[in-house]
């Protein structure tokens, strides 16, 4: 009885997303892979890099369009997006994570077939060669983290036709943590620029601790919650309803230290 119950146990894994304003910059990179070695246990780490992307494109001559915080990508940023997120970015922290004496290895979706997309229908907007997240092959990272690598996810996957697609860091993030928790006791980490989720905007200091469905339904009826944290939100507890144990919310500089907003099932 006890080794059935051994072999039923999940190890924990841990999932962390952080904006490209905080891995595109030497110190808080440093500090970041600091904190993220200092993680017990498996992990994971998915970025950003639009800042990057916008400075270089700029440098080419490419405008950077970008309609409700989406980049709009044509052909030519879909080039340099690919540039700066699977090449410049990813491995500035692959080459970090090295040095820090952990197994890190680059992905992108179309690496090892683990992230299949569709480009984004056109409606009232043509977002170009952008990918809504189909599916995520969780046993192919399941192996990977299991031999004891560290994938490093850059925000892009394919369409399994030969088109890389620009595609939503936090999407990456939420999907990926639902693929896995298949495989692991999943704690994804959704770092951002305030320490959680805030009762009070003006007030840094008024973290929300614990958020289940019904009170993020008060607060967002309250007009507590509101904006672009409602949909950041939402995908949060489609990933707990999914399997993920735990989400949090919280500041890339509170990284392993219990701080944030925690979103629970219940």
């Amino acid at each position: 009885m006890d080794t059935l119950i051994w072999n039923d146990m999940k190890e924990r894994l841990t999932i962390i997303k952080v904006g490209g304003k905080i891995v595109e910059e030497p110190d808080t990179l440093d500090k970041l892979l600091a904190d993220f070695a200092a993680i017990p246990g498996k992990k994971m780490l998915v970025h950003g890099g639009g800042r990057s992307a916008t400075r270089i494109a700029s440098s080419l001559g490419i405008e950077s369009r970008m309609v409700d915080g989406r980049r709009v990508t044509d052909e030519e940023m879909l080039k340099v997006v690919t540039m700066v997120y699977g090449g410049l970015v990813n491995k500035n922290i692959v080459a970090g994570l090295q040095a820090r004496g952990m197994n890190a290895l680059g992905l992108t979706g179309a690496d090892m077939n683990v992230i299949l997309s569709e480009k984004r229908p056109v409606k009232e907007i043509d977002y170009g060669f952008v990918g809504d997240v189909r599916c995520v092959d969780g046993m192919q990272l399941s192996s990977l983290v299991d031999g004891g690598v560290v994938p490093v996810m850059a925000p892009l996957t394919h369409d399994g036709k030969g088109h890389l697609l620009n595609t939503n860091a936090d999407t990456i993030a939420g999907e990926t943590a639902k693929a896995l928790s298949a495989f692991f006791e999943v704690t994804l980490v959704y770092c951002f620029e305030k320490k959680g989720v805030l009762l009070d905007e003006a007030d840094d200091e008024s973290v929300i601790p614990i958020l289940t469905p019904q009170l993020f339904r008060r607060y967002v009826s309250e007009e507590v919650i509101k904006g672009g944290m409602i949909p950041k939100l939402e995908n949060a507890f489609s990933a707990i309803a999914a399997g993920v144990k735990e989400v949090v919310i919280t500041s890339a500089s509170a990284i392993g230290k219990g701080e944030g907003t925690l979103v629970v099932a219940s």
